[in-house]
């Protein structure tokens, strides 16, 4: 039987003190292609999985139900997300991938439990720093020698303010964790997407701080979302656990 997973999460002890030792369905859930969402019980963890078969495609509808699942589960457990296709093609595969990884997992879980991940994304109209050219020349001389010196100008201008504008949001929010990816945009400014580790009982203060962020950042297109499973705070290693392994 292979498996789709899902998620991992720490495996409830009931008040009688017996762990479950055999998968046992969610209510209610349903998770890629339609299929039913069970807890695959191992050592201190519960695995998130669906049955699965090489014939099923994963399509983008299953991108969805992907996220979905992660979510719903959120509402309830500390989550630690596996990346959208991961597969375990047996109960052994499972198990195996379970027991080398058991020390990071509990490591994980106890770093991220009662933490949530909030998104701040800041949009640069940049319009000082947009491109002279779209592409550089094939050619040489002193024309493509002047655009290269342009360009390499530019992105040290693009880099400056980037760090600046991320010193600015991590003093704004003070997160306990945070991941930054910033990158062009097609009309030339910068979108800053900031991924933020932060308290769960914190998000309706992270979230009053919009009003703030707007002001502060007034030349620029601010929006907050979340709270959202720790997708950005895992370590490497969940995202290379294989059931080909």
């Amino acid at each position: 039987m292979a498996w789709y997973a899902y998620c991992i999460t720490e495996q409830q002890v009931p008040q009688n003190g017996t762990r479950a030792r055999r998968p046992f369905a969610l209510e209610n859930l349903r998770g890629v292609n339609g299929a039913a969402v069970l807890a695959y019980p191992s050592g201190d963890f519960a695995v998130i999985v669906s049955e699965h078969s090489a014939a099923q495609p994963l399509t983008q509808q299953a991108i969805v139900d992907h996220a979905r699942v992660i979510s719903e589960c959120f509402r309830t457990f500390t989550v630690l997300p596996f990346r959208f296709g991961t597969i375990f093609e047996s109960d052994e595969a499972l198990r195996r991938a379970v027991r080398a990884n058991r020390r990071t997992f509990l490591e994980t879980v106890d770093r991220l439990r009662g933490k949530a991940e909030m998104h701040f994304k800041l949009l640069v109209k940049d319009g000082m720093l947009e491109e002279a050219i779209s592409e550089l020349p094939n050619g040489v001389g002193g024309e493509y020698l002047r655009k290269l010196r342009e360009q390499a100008t530019r992105t040290r201008e693009r880099q400056t303010k980037a760090r600046a504008l991320s010193m600015q949001v991590h003093k704004l929010f003070s997160p306990l964790e945070e991941d930054v990816i910033c990158k062009r945009t097609d009309s030339g400014g910068m979108l800053i997407d900031f991924a933020h580790l932060i308290d769960s009982n914190a998000v309706a203060k992270y979230q009053n701080r919009y009003g703030t962020a707007t002001r502060h950042f007034k030349d620029c297109h601010v929006s907050i979302t979340g709270p959202w499973p720790p997708y950005h705070f895992m370590p490497g290693k969940l995202r290379t656990v294989s059931g080909g392994n």
